[in-house]
């Protein structure tokens, strides 16, 4: 299933079951509160890690459908911006960004 797949699927269910589909700022909410879940179950390693990366990547996506954004091409585009960026590291070692390469074209 690729994220196109992913978004149109969380959506579709988000609507089924009548859940938020246009508040965008209560979105960021019950998404910033799934990534706290995930937090919790990665430091108590808890058997739900995994379950709440999903729904993290579900949130995600309906957030996005809200607002009108391709996952799946913002993904794919942000991945070639990364991997044309040079880093150093500095005497703590913490990476620090060098180059910004200009935005590829689509």
């Amino acid at each position: 299933m690729d994220l196109r797949a992913i978004q149109a699927a969380a959506v579709a269910n988000k609507r089924a079951k009548g859940l938020n589909t246009t508040d965008v700022p209560l979105e960021v909410a019950l998404l910033t509160a799934e990534v706290g879940e995930a937090f919790t179950a990665w430091r108590r390693d808890l058997p739900d890690f995994a379950e709440e990366l999903a729904d993290i990547l579900l949130f995600l996506a309906g957030l996005a459908d809200m607002t009108g954004v391709d996952l799946q091409d913002a993904v794919e585009r942000k991945l070639r911006i990364n991997e044309a960026r040079v880093y150093r590291r500095d005497d703590r070692g913490v990476p620090i960004k060098v180059t910004t390469p200009p935005e590829p074209r689509t």
